[in-house]
């Protein structure tokens, strides 16, 4: 297994460690949906922090595991075991605070784009190569981060948006250098530590009461990117990828 977990303090950290991009595999990411699912039953719990070693805070889904797998085993789990943990990011008990190391793709993007706050490091990107990838997906959680114009534009031409962009539009709080995230992410943690957990998890279920559910349109996306599978699209493009030539 490659994601850590301490809890110290009423603070949770789970730290994804797959070098070398953190590709996320099938199992890993049902890993981190039971982790933050847990935190509804344990009252140590006050807070989450979701973080990454190394290279990247996330590369998406693991290709190479996907195209290992026989017919469509690989792009179900991965559909599955992504919904999973996208889910349980967005309906964790607790706040979650994303603190972005690096560069921010594909399943990172699900991720932050659920969490209730978002730290990063002055050299993170965020984005979604998934036309280039012969598949679609999280859309819904891109157009939590910057306006939709700019999330079609970031869609359809695979271009990056930096954590400076995303701090200016207010869904990143706040942009430091790599060697302050984790203090930055931790002082967060604390703050929201310190209040009453039983009303900080009423406030966490009172926001998830009255927003519209990405769950729901995130499931439509992955529709549309089973579509592209059954007509040879994404398998063809993950075989260019592990080829070299993506």
């Amino acid at each position: 297994m490659t994601i850590h977990e301490t809890i110290t303090d009423g603070i949770a950290e789970l730290v994804m460690d797959n070098p070398k991009v953190n590709a996320l595999n099938i199992g890993d990411a049902y890993f981190l949906a039971d982790r933050l699912d847990s935190y509804k039953r344990n009252p140590d719990v006050h807070v989450a922090i979701i973080t990454a070693t190394g290279k990247g805070f996330s590369a998406g889904v693991d290709i190479k595991e996907m195209q290992k797998l026989p017919g469509s085993e690989g792009i179900l789990g991965a559909n599955d075991s992504c919904w999973e943990l996208f889910r349980a990011v967005y309906e964790c008990a607790v706040p979650v605070i994303a603190a972005v190391n690096d560069f921010c793709l594909g399943t990172g993007i699900g991720i932050v784009g659920n969490a209730d706050m978002i730290v990063a490091a002055e050299n993170a990107t965020f984005g979604l190569p998934e036309v280039d990838n012969g598949a679609l997906g999280a859309a819904t959680h891109l157009m939590r981060l910057v306006p939709q114009h700019r999330a079609r534009q970031m869609m359809y031409m695979c271009e990056l948006a930096t954590a400076a962009e995303l701090h200016t539009h207010g869904s990143v709080y706040k942009v430091v250098p790599l060697d302050q995230l984790m203090d930055t992410a931790r002082e967060c943690a604390r703050v929201i530590a310190s209040k009453s957990p039983h009303v900080i998890r009423k406030a966490k279920r009172a926001f998830i009461s009255i927003d519209a559910d990405p769950t729901k349109t995130y499931r439509t996306e992955q529709g549309f990117t089973f579509e592209l599978n059954l007509i040879g699209e994404g398998d063809k493009a993950r075989e260019a990828f592990l080829r070299g030539e993506r």
